[in-house]
């Protein structure tokens, strides 16, 4: 019997935090579809039945088409008539002064209240949702949440040992083929006893055991490694506890072959202890003969 499909329905007031919601749940691994029409949902779950490669479904369901409202209902009636969805829904509230505060400040039109007053159209919304809300597994007022509080509030609720989304890229690079622009941290290895000097290592890498152990070999590197992995176990739960998904820590020394990927091997394989890890070597098979060495 197959595992059942996990559905989250996103919902809930206009100017609630939709947004966001859908963009943490794409950061958990979801397959998100923002305001679908009820009625291209049989297809829609046909076709994900048939793929067999999509089972985390988050759909952002509001009322921006009225037309649209008794389809809805319907179609959150039925969810738990199916064997094969596993359903919640998530409705998003705030009070009606923190929903007029964040409309005035963006200056859009409520969908309700396009020719109307705007307390008129946030009315007429919390009158037509209140089925909806009663229906609901999880309610979350966000009228004193910051946006990444409501990520962090969603995360709590969604995230299983499956869905955990924060991994770590130790990546390897030379200088002087320029810095890696979406680095997180930086580290400079050229202080570093340098392969590239040894006639029998040079054309090497830091990948080939010889060339390891020479780079490792030294006090210097371990007085190093020990302080900078040392660092980094401090500082990186703190990345994770601002929201982050993904951290990239790159270390570089002139040409990203020796020094920068032996270092790159053994802090990947100790941070590999407690992150899910994936160790790069952007410039490994770079070689370019220039008067700086690697």
């Amino acid at each position: 019997m197959k595992k059942a499909i996990q559905l989250v329905v996103i919902t809930g007031m206009s100017g609630a935090g939709k947004t966001v919601a859908v963009q943490s749940f794409e950061d958990l691994g979801y397959f998100c579809v923002d305001n679908m029409p009820p009625a291209l949902l049989p297809k829609f779950w046909e076709l994900v039945r048939e793929s067999g490669k999509v089972d985390k479904v988050a759909l952002v369901i509001d009322l921006r088409s009225r037309a649209f409202y008794d389809e809805i209902v319907e179609m959150l009636r039925n969810l738990g008539n199916r064997e094969f969805v596993d359903a919640k829904i998530l409705f998003l509230d705030a009070s009606d002064a923190e929903l007029v505060a964040r409309y005035k400040e963006t200056r859009r039109s409520h969908p309700l209240a396009m020719e109307g007053r705007l307390m008129d159209g946030i009315r007429l919304e919390r009158d037509l949702l209140r089925e909806i809300k009663m229906r609901a597994q999880l309610v979350v007022d966000t009228s004193s949440l910051t946006p990444r509080q409501l990520r962090e509030e969603i995360f709590h609720n969604f995230q299983t040992a499956e869905t955990a989304s924060f991994h770590i890229e130790v990546l390897s690079f030379g200088f002087k083929y320029g810095l890696p622009i979406d680095a997180d941290i930086i580290m400079d290895v050229r202080f570093l006893p340098n392969p590239y000097y040894v006639p029998a290592l040079k054309s090497k890498t830091g990948l080939d055991q010889k060339v390891y152990d020479y780079v490792m070999n030294s006090a210097k590197t371990e007085e190093f490694y020990q302080l900078f992995i040392k660092m980094l176990k401090e500082i990186i739960p703190g990345y994770e506890q601002e929201g982050k998904t993904s951290l990239t820590i790159a270390i570089g020394c002139t040409g990203g072959q020796h020094r920068s990927v032996a270092l790159a091997k053994r802090v990947g394989s100790e941070l590999k202890r407690d992150y899910p890890v994936k160790i790069n070597h952007r410039d490994i098979a770079r070689r370019k003969e220039t008067v700086n060495r690697s």
